[in-house]
């Protein structure tokens, strides 16, 4: 790390909260009933375009920007709305206390749509520690792991990829910010282990330590 504080990325979805139980299986749904009623397809096929997509092209958005000419807010705003998420959300109360004890600059960088992200952040009381969020319309809706992503982030905060540490979930991401020259924490309860992550921990909680070795 080169010398001055770390600025930390920090993913949203399965890093700063646990999307898992109710959230992901939600959004899913909600895909799959889009591209049902968008493109007149029945629920087996909705779903092999919805994982087709998200595989080849790291998001469902896309594909169907590409080959559908979805309007990608309507789809955004259409596939992330949320019958009662405050009872949905699964977040450790520490995550606080963490983030407001690292140096630095804390930026949010989410595959997510903007309103999603930062009622997400309201809800957990994140939205006080963190200095900038970054969602997928603020990417020109090109979501990580496209390098294009990282580098709308740096041309806008006028930042140097040495002095940035991405926090993940998602191993792609990871190696697209790696190979760009950050620091790279995975967080991970998994075995796997991979030569483009710096630091991996079961949770975001564990931040400190990482933060204590830079």
């Amino acid at each position: 790390m080169t010398t001055g504080q770390p600025v930390w990325l920090l993913d949203l979805d399965n890093t700063l909260h646990d999307a898992t139980p109710h959230i992901f299986p939600h959004i899913n749904r909600s895909m799959r009933e889009y591209i049902e009623r968008h493109l007149g397809v029945d629920t087996d096929e909705a779903t092999r375009i919805r994982q087709e997509y998200w595989v080849r092209y790291g998001a469902t958005l896309l594909g169907l920007v590409r080959h559908h000419g979805t309007d990608p807010r309507h789809f955004l705003r259409e596939t992330h709305r949320f019958p009662d998420l405050p009872a949905m959300i699964r977040f450790d109360p520490a995550l606080r206390a963490t983030l407001k004890a690292l140096p630095g600059r804390k930026i949010v960088f989410s595959n997510a749509p903007r309103h999603y992200t930062e009622a997400v952040l309201t809800l957990t009381g994140l939205d006080r520690l963190v200095n900038a969020v970054y969602a997928v319309e603020n990417l020109r809706f090109h979501p990580k792991p496209n390098p294009k992503a990282f580098r709308t982030l740096l041309k806008a905060e006028r930042l140097n990829p040495h002095r940035c540490v991405l926090v993940e979930d998602t191993l792609a991401n990871l190696v697209t910010a790696k190979r760009l020259g950050m620091k790279t924490v995975w967080v991970s309860t998994g075995l796997r282990q991979s030569a483009y992550v710096d630091w991996k921990i079961p949770s975001a909680t564990g931040l400190r330590q990482v933060a204590s070795r830079l």
